[in-house]
């Protein structure tokens, strides 16, 4: 149940983030959702892509720094209170989120979050516990 993302360390600088999209480009790599956070000096920009393998070694192939880190896909009702009832969930299990982002599906019934925890297995574990859809990895790379 965990899906594996990437995280790109970027200078904070003009053109660096047109360079990595550049790049997984002319590589064939389809982004699947994407988040990216700065500081004054860098920026980690995380992905998922539909080819981790294949995205990492072309942006490791022209110098960039490329991490990986198991995260969770989590099906939500796109409506009023839909994130809420999972976190609400989550935080009577006192599972700690240490990030999250999300995109939207065409069909626009639901949204997915990419969630990052402190721990990863008791989340999965309370989630779905709760009727709460963690998507696989493949299904999501595939959106």
């Amino acid at each position: 149940m965990r899906v594996e993302q990437i995280s790109v360390f970027l200078e904070n600088k003009a053109g660096r983030l047109s360079e990595v999209t550049r790049i997984l480009a002319e590589a064939q790599i389809n982004i699947r959702a994407l988040s990216l956070a700065d500081t004054s000096d860098f920026g980690i920009l995380r992905l998922i892509v539909n080819n981790n393998d294949k995205a990492k070694e072309a942006l490791k192939q022209h110098g960039f720094t490329v991490g990986k880190t198991d995260v969770v896909a989590v099906e939500v009702g796109d409506h009023p209170g839909g994130l809420h009832r999972i976190l609400e969930v989550l935080h009577k299990a006192n599972v700690n989120v240490e990030y999250m982002y999300a995109f939207v599906q065409q069909s626009g019934n639901n949204a997915v979050i990419i969630f990052r925890f402190d721990n990863l297995d008791e989340a999965v574990k309370v989630l779905t516990e709760n009727g709460i859809k963690v998507i696989e990895g493949k299904t999501l790379y595939g959106m």
